[in-house]
């Protein structure tokens, strides 16, 4: 897999939506015999277990990366990087001009609700190690209507990706030492090809067995990595708003989070999270946790403020049919809890207490509705 070409991956939509389908078909025949791409379909990004081959090929891609998927942006990167597939966030312009337009039409919402609507302030922990010099480009299908919109965004990428490479060869080159012979030893070649630069690229090669080799330079097919693969439910992680407060860890009683050697959360059994159950997302101060495949956008992973100004439904403030998050999401926890055979513990275990050590604050107004509430006798 040559660096210096664009890879483009197509995930594969989870069922076997016909529109959905028709459309990763027309992308990839476009984009076959491009000599500039390589180009590979994978099942759903979500659903691939650490063996799969579609997932060992994501993980020896060197250069910039293009995943076309059904999944917000967000959540494919960091389901990328979960399986140490790691790289700088690049932005995609697909479903901008409707967004610019529809918030022209809008009028502009108060700072008090951007406020409301903003990603936290705090910094979050990070990806773990050091970032590759490359970028990954998540691409929400779920914004195109046709496949055009689509080749169109990625000719865009493919443009920035080449204008960057170019910028960064200048730098290298202006400040490169003299070549040292003695440096280009066998230590430094892969496959019998030094690298550029005489650096070593921190990815995995495919395996010397693998019956999957990536497709030549202008091939007439792309290749495929589809074996069957399980529907699967686990969180997902954002390490760039994770601050390591480890409220999941103590709220979730399945035994699906875990600390490294860092002392850093991680995700240590997946499987054993429970199917729909999006509990431990609903008690992220920072919402950094998501489960891609849940029916609400924030805790899909869409940006926060994507959705416009926030509505407050007073029923569900004040316990009403939904209850507020923290409710509801113990409500979600002692119903797998039953499901599995053990007691329910209701409020008692793994309650968040983000706010014993917070200082008082002057009311806002929130808190001076619920104080007129209360003084009505409600």
């Amino acid at each position: 897999m040559a660096r210096n070409r664009l890879t483009i991956v197509i995930s594969q939509s989870p069922g076997k939506h016909p529109a959905k389908r028709s459309l990763e078909e027309a992308i990839v025949a476009a984009l076959l015999g491009r000599p500039e791409y390589e180009v590979a379909v994978v099942p759903n990004l979500y659903d691939l277990e650490p063996d799969h081959s579609g997932l060992l090929f994501l993980q020896a891609v060197r250069g910039d990366l293009v995943v076309l998927s059904w999944l917000y942006p967000r959540a494919a990167f960091w389901i990328l990087d979960r399986h140490g597939i790691q790289g700088h966030f690049g932005k995609t312009q697909l479903g901008k001009a409707e967004e610019e337009a529809s918030e022209e039409a809008e009028p502009s919402p108060s700072r008090e609700t951007q406020d409301q609507t903003e990603a936290p302030e705090q910094a979050g922990i990070g990806p773990k190690g050091e970032i590759p010099s490359r970028w990954i480009y998540p691409v929400d299908l779920r914004e195109a209507e046709r496949a055009e919109e689509v080749l169109a965004e990625i000719e865009r990428i493919a443009e920035e990706c080449q204008q960057r490479q170019a910028k960064d060869a200048t730098k290298d080159a202006v400040g490169a030492a003299p070549p040292v012979w003695v440096s280009l030893g066998l230590a430094l070649q892969r496959n019998g090809t030094a690298t550029p630069n005489g650096t070593v690229h921190p990815f995995s090669e495919p395996p010397a067995n693998s019956v999957h080799p990536p497709p030549e330079a202008g091939s007439m097919t792309a290749a495929t990595f589809l074996e069957p693969t399980p529907r699967r439910w686990y969180p997902v992680i954002d390490y760039s708003r994770c601050t390591n407060c480890l409220e999941c860890l103590d709220f979730c009683l399945f035994g699906v989070y875990g600390v490294d050697a860092l002392e850093r959360i991680l995700v240590e059994n997946p499987d054993q999270c429970k199917k729909g159950c999006p509990a431990c997302s609903r008690v992220c101060p920072q919402q950094a946790i998501m489960f891609p495949e849940y029916k609400s956008p924030a805790i899909a992973g869409a940006e926060i403020g994507a959705t416009g100004s926030v509505k407050i439904d007073l029923s569900k403030l004040f316990g009403g049919e939904s209850g507020d998050a923290l409710s509801l999401a113990v409500a979600e926890r002692d119903r797998e809890l039953i499901n599995a055979g053990r007691q329910a513990v209701g409020m008692s275990v793994g309650i968040p207490k983000r706010q014993s050590h917070k200082t008082e604050q002057p009311k806002d107004e929130l808190d001076k509705l619920v104080d007129d509430l209360d003084n009505l006798g409600l």
